[in-house]
């Protein structure tokens, strides 16, 4: 199995009513993908960058998962029924390549 790095971008921050209703869809989420999810993650907020000359642009990143999958195809059809995908963010998924 292979770790991917998944970076949620996009779709804005829920109002509180909205944030109770996304954490429930996330937990059901959880619940289904069962140990296809190594760490859940977290909600992100960018704390500052460190460069040795100009930085990087900024991405915004408002949070992070860690799936296994046998490859990316298989973590693609993990991440399709994600929440955060209705809602109309993005998942980015990066492959650990160790």
């Amino acid at each position: 199995m292979t770790k991917f790095l998944v970076t949620y971008h996009g779709s804005g921050h829920p109002d509180p009513a909205e944030m109770e209703q996304a954490r429930s869809a996330f937990m059901a989420w959880l619940t289904e993908q069962g140990p296809t999810v190594v760490d859940p993650g977290a909600p992100l907020n960018l704390a500052g960058q460190v460069a040795s000359g100009e930085p990087a642009p900024v991405a915004d990143i408002a949070g992070y998962s860690i799936i296994e999958a046998v490859d990316a195809d298989a973590a693609a059809a993990i991440l399709a029924s994600h929440p955060f995908v209705a809602r109309g963010g993005t998942l980015q998924v990066s492959q650990a390549l160790a």
